[in-house]
């Protein structure tokens, strides 16, 4: 009779506990974290930073894997594709997972049902910059200008169909100003290029144009958040710059292949929401015009749903032209 209740008690024991032993196992070898941009832009970045903490808290190697192209399509349908064990992540945005939903035609991924969402982990604005000879220094010169050369400002971003991309469609379609887009692969090249008065202006996510402001190699114009951005308060907003009502944020967040296991999302979400926390953590994200973003699997995934519908919207009252 004690061996029978003592057998059962154990089996039941095993019942308990056997899914937690699979999220304290996990992981166990290197994971991939796959970046759809090139080196050098905000996603990069943060998919680096992100990468380093996961690592020193979990105990394995965190690889940041750059597979850019397609504006983000080639590394994101690369994870949709992925073995669904939680060793093979994308760093997503806005742009990934909102609007190449209203961009593409043909999407090379399903945006909802590809993905298990784990966590947004940081927000920023976009900036609009300039060649530090420009011949405008702030934003209400540049309106002045573009209007005065119509169809003779080029402005670049870091992909077509990115939201540096829609943050000039939107400033045209509410200025009527006359813009030539010049379309990079990434952050990284369109910046060169700016630096270098190839072209005279880009929008781009605050965090890969902060240093280069910083160090006074780019004039920033206008961010295009609703209020000053905290880490750059000197930097006026486009709203406030002759731009009412212009409001456009962008975000960055951890998501696996649809069908990873929850235990697996939840110690990503939880390891990665404690590092956020940190105040280390935090001041490199303030340096790069960031902020952390608190939130669990289930609000991004709602995040990411309203974003389609967003841009879907968008796309279709500004007659943007799909690809």
């Amino acid at each position: 009779m004690f061996k029978t209740k003592t057998l059962a008690a154990f089996s039941l024991g095993i019942l308990v506990v056997a899914p937690t032993a699979g999220f304290a196992a996990y992981p166990d070898h290197q994971v991939s974290i796959v970046v759809p941009y090139p080196p050098g832009g905000t996603t990069d970045l943060l998919a680096r930073l992100v990468a380093m903490k996961l690592t020193d808290k979990l105990g394995q190697t965190f690889i940041v894997e750059n597979k850019p192209g397609a504006g983000g399509q080639i590394g994101s349908a690369a994870v949709a594709r992925s073995k669904p064990d939680g060793y093979t992540l994308l760093m997503g945005t806005i742009n990934t997972h909102g609007i190449n939903e209203a961009m593409y035609k043909n999407l090379s991924y399903r945006t909802v049902e590809d993905f298990s969402p784990v966590i947004v982990v940081a927000e920023t604005p976009n900036v609009m910059i300039a060649n530090k000879n420009a011949p405008f220094k702030t934003f209400k010169e540049f309106l002045d200008y573009a209007k005065k050369h119509p169809g003779s400002v080029s402005f670049g971003s870091t992909s077509l169909g990115g939201s540096p991309h829609m943050a000039g469609e939107l400033l045209k379609a509410t200025t009527g100003i006359d813009m030539v887009h010049v379309p990079y692969q990434g952050g990284g090249p369109m910046l060169n290029d700016v630096i270098g008065g190839q072209i005279p202006v880009g929008f781009d996510n605050l965090p890969s144009s902060a240093g280069h402001i910083n160090a006074g190699s780019l004039r920033a114009l206008a961010v295009t958040s609703k209020e000053r951005w905290p880490s750059f308060p000197e930097v006026p907003t486009m709203a406030e710059s002759g731009v009412p009502g212009y409001e456009l944020s962008a975000w960055f967040g951890l998501l696996a292949p649809a069908g990873t296991p929850d235990d697996i999302v939840k110690k990503l979400n939880v390891t990665i929401a404690a590092a956020l926390k940190d105040p280390e953590v935090n001041n490199k994200l303030a340096a790069m015009g960031a902020q952390p973003v608190d939130n669990t699997p289930k609000q991004f995934a709602a995040r990411i749903k309203a974003e389609v519908a967003r841009w879907i919207d968008v796309v279709g009252k500004n007659e943007i032209t799909q690809r």
